[in-house]
């Protein structure tokens, strides 16, 4: 049994909500369902399981939305950014204290599946000599579950190499139970692993976390160990934003404000942050004056980031670029003919990702897809869960199907509604998402499963 989640974001505190503790309890009850339900066998016969394999496809733990990078300045000589050098043995250091304190912050949650893979949690009965479930025994199959580690955009330190690094991947090992038993860098792509390989193989599945089709969130040209534009604008924006209005105004600020303005990692899509805080200052504050100051502080948060050499070195000249996009999003840019930063984020989701949240045209261009080694693709990234059937052929009992799968997300949102963005207005819930794919007669001889739930 093979189980893919993804995006769990996990943070240390400072910025946004991470899922509570109970989502993994429940993910465990789950599990343990599962793994019981799995040893069921197409002939009607009880042959329990003997192992779990879940696989962590990237944004698990979340470095990336940490207001600890924030306690340098740029000029200054101990200045440290996700974008900075990681040869730099201040970039590690940084990096290791954000890590422990979101496996800290995350503790409880984190050794319910540090359990699960010590064979502590996930329980099913043997069988009997009828080949039935034998529930009066004393003795019961305790199922380790295999953990496997893959990084996305939000994580994608932990594949940088060296010695300082496989440190702070030695925690997170211990920390889980990861299978990643060797503290080398954390796959990005499946054929990094041999592991992973081999795991996916035997189920004709593929998966990878899918940030490589985000052109905000990955750079073709550097590749996935360095920083995007993305990054910078997760750091110097969603993060610093909070911190510096509460240092600037925090005594004339209607408390719902501020509690709203640390929930701007929480908000979907990312480039959507603007009409969120526009939005709240609609509903929380009549002060046209409050309204300027906050603006103010924004417009000048993004001057810096704009002024940063790793954006500039971005910019490419005569093409709309992930530069562009966060200078039409920062109402500075003379480029469009636009005047409001409503109008603008709507239009700069259409230029650079299509206006699509589906990644199902990826899926059907994946490699092992068209060369018949993989009947099943996931994908996560996109926090858009969705099972899109891409093909099928031959006849039954021997039809196969080709899926899409997307793993979704583990994590409190305020969500963009669709109807009119411009209205700005948002849906709050959270969601848990999970994928199933089975082989050979497990569970009855089922193909696959795919379960989301969302609660507001």
């Amino acid at each position: 049994m093979l189980i893919i989640i993804s995006d769990l974001h996990l943070g240390d505190g400072t910025c946004g909500k991470s899922i509570s503790p109970g989502a993994f309890y429940l993910f465990a009850d789950r599990l343990r369902e599962a793994a019981y339900h799995t040893s069921w066998r197409a002939d009607n016969v009880y042959r329990p399981i003997e192992s779990i394999d879940l696989v962590l496809m990237g944004d698990i733990l979340d470095p990336q939305h940490s207001a600890l990078w924030l306690d340098t300045t740029p000029g200054a000589p101990d200045y440290i950014r996700p974008w900075s050098d990681p040869q730099n043995p201040r970039y590690a250091k940084k990096l290791a204290q954000v890590t422990h304190a979101i496996l800290d912050h995350n503790a409880e949650g984190l050794s319910v599946l540090r359990q699960c893979a010590q064979g502590k949690t996930i329980h099913i009965p043997p069988a009997d000599a009828r080949g039935r479930p034998d529930y009066a025994s004393e003795e019961q199959i305790n199922l380790p579950v295999r953990i496997h580690y893959m990084v996305g955009n939000h994580d994608w330190h932990y594949r940088l190499p060296g010695a300082a690094f496989d440190a702070i991947r030695q925690e997170i090992i211990e920390t889980i139970g990861l299978f990643n038993n060797a503290p080398t860098p954390f796959p990005w792509e499946i054929e990094e692993s041999e592991p992973l390989k081999d795991l996916f193989s035997r189920y004709q599945a593929y998966g990878r976390h899918g940030d490589v089709y985000d052109k905000f969130n990955f750079d073709r040209e550097k590749g996935r160990n360095a920083a995007t534009i993305g990054d910078v604008f997760a750091m110097e924006m969603l993060n610093r934003y909070p911190l510096e209005v509460e240092r600037k105004l925090s005594g004339d600020l209607p408390p719902a404000i501020v509690d709203s303005l640390r929930k701007l990692t929480n908000v979907r899509p990312a480039l959507a942050t603007p009409l969120w805080i526009s939005g709240q200052i609609r509903q929380h504050s009549t002060s046209k004056s409050l309204e300027s100051e906050l603006k103010k502080i924004w417009d000048n948060l993004g001057h810096e980031l704009l002024a940063l050499d790793v954006v500039r070195e971005a910019d490419k000249a005569f093409q709309l670029d992930a530069v562009d996009a966060l200078e039409l999003l920062l109402s500075i840019s003379r480029r469009t003919s636009f005047k409001t930063i409503n109008e603008v984020v709507t239009w700069v989701r259409q230029k650079m990702w299509n206006g699509e949240l589906s990644y199902t045209n990826f899926a059907l261009k994946e490699p092992t897809l068209l060369n018949g080694s993989a009947r099943y693709i996931a994908y996560g990234h996109t926090h858009h869960h969705e099972v899109i059937p891409l093909d099928s052929d031959g006849l039954p009992p021997t039809r196969s199907y080709e899926l899409y799968m997307n793993s979704g997300t583990w994590h409190s949102y305020y969500t963009l509604t669709a109807k009119d963005p411009k209205a700005q207005k948002f849906v709050p819930y959270q969601m848990l998402t999970y994928l199933i794919v089975y082989r050979g007669d497990q569970r009855g001889g089922r193909h696959f499963e795919a379960w989301s739930g969302a609660f507001a």
